[in-house]
């Protein structure tokens, strides 16, 4: 990948996008399928069948802000420092905070049933919560400069601090006593029948959510270069005219 211009695209599709995106598409419906015609449980009925796409969910949210982390660094570094790290950086963390979102609405649908209640102050939805304001604070961060290094610099530490919500989310079932159920994937045996369905269909699930962030990102740096090209472009216009008035005047000296 290179920051040298080069002619404007057509778009930001091409052959391996639209491979990737019927991938992403296909998995997709497969796992809502799927989920939906996994047996109710016992303890949640029919609502047990959100496993198919929350876990999922959280997973992508993840994966987005820990890419948005790396990319953060890697602009941070200056032996990688390049401006295709920032662009990745905010893509993935707009994409995160899409996924983050969706994962405390499904998880609000799974637990009125379950907990009797919306929303608890709960160690998992808390942080989950902190973790979606961290991000929604970091892209509100990159719009209060119009210095393209100071902005990015600026996100990078934010993004790095941020990130640091991950664990705390992920393995907060376990530090502390909370209402929100273990991790999925620890609280589920593949080998009994019941739950292995649930277990195939959960990681059918990941796999699913993780080919749609990729393709989102994928499309979302396109549209940012594009911008930025333009941008440069409309700039360069601009002072070729200033110069041109410039002439005009000194020639009429």
């Amino acid at each position: 990948m290179s920051d040298r211009p080069t002619s404007p695209p057509a778009g930001t599709g091409g052959p391996g996008t639209t491979l990737l995106g019927a991938a992403a598409l296909a998995s997709l419906t497969t796992t809502v399928v799927l989920g939906l015609r996994l047996p109710p449980t016992r303890e949640q009925g029919p609502y047990a069948r959100l496993i198919a796409i929350h876990p999922p969910l959280a997973w992508a949210a993840y994966v987005a802000f820990g890419v948005s982390a790396v990319a953060s660094a890697l602009w941070l570094w200056r032996r990688t420092r390049a401006q295709r790290w920032d662009r990745v950086a905010a893509a993935s963390a707009e994409i995160g905070v899409v996924f983050c979102a969706l994962t405390l609405i499904t998880g609000s649908i799974w637990g009125r049933p379950t907990w009797g209640v919306w929303w608890t102050w709960d160690a998992r939805l808390t942080s989950t919560a902190l973790l979606l304001a961290l991000f929604l604070g970091y892209l509100a961060l990159r719009r209060g400069s119009y210095d393209p290094e100071v902005r990015a610099r600026r996100a990078a530490v934010a993004a790095l601090v941020a990130v640091a919500d991950v664990p705390i989310v992920h393995f907060s079932v376990d530090w502390w006593r909370t209402l929100h159920q273990g991790r999925s994937l620890a609280q589920l045996t593949p080998q009994s029948d019941l739950d292995g369905s649930y277990v195939a269909v959960m990681l059918l699930g990941f796999c699913a959510m993780t080919l749609v962030y990729a393709w989102l990102l994928v499309h979302r740096c396109r549209v940012e270069a594009m911008e930025e090209r333009l941008e440069a472009e409309g700039l360069g216009l601009a002072l070729e005219e200033r110069r041109a008035e410039a002439s005009v005047v000194r020639a009429g000296v």
